[in-house]
């Protein structure tokens, strides 16, 4: 990890450096990437604790492998309508959102 004034660096502090403070342009689109790619392995997770392939889950929610492929790997903005689907459909759970 990089020092700064023998030092070490928050995560923070590089996140900033090297993204731009919360709320440039760049920093936003690093957020939403790293979040796709969390929501990605959070389904890629659930997928295989139910033992499902990516073609059965997709045949359960009406999408297509590939599709499902995509989200698992962080390629895809998922629409909340597909989020709920997936969770909903495919696993037999709830989704809450929360805006804080």
């Amino acid at each position: 990890m990089e020092q700064k004034n023998n030092h070490l660096t928050s995560f923070d502090d590089f996140l900033d450096e090297k993204y731009g403070k919360i709320g440039t342009e760049k920093r936003t689109e690093f957020e939403i990437g790293a979040k796709s790619f969390a929501i990605g392995e959070i389904i890629k997770e659930e997928r295989r604790l139910q033992k499902l392939t990516q073609e059965q889950l997709a045949t359960k929610t009406g999408t297509k492998k590939s599709y499902i492929s995509r989200i698992e790997n962080g390629h895809s903005d998922i629409q909340l309508g597909t989020l709920y689907r997936l969770i909903e459909l495919g696993f037999g759970k709830r989704v809450n959102v929360a805006i804080w």
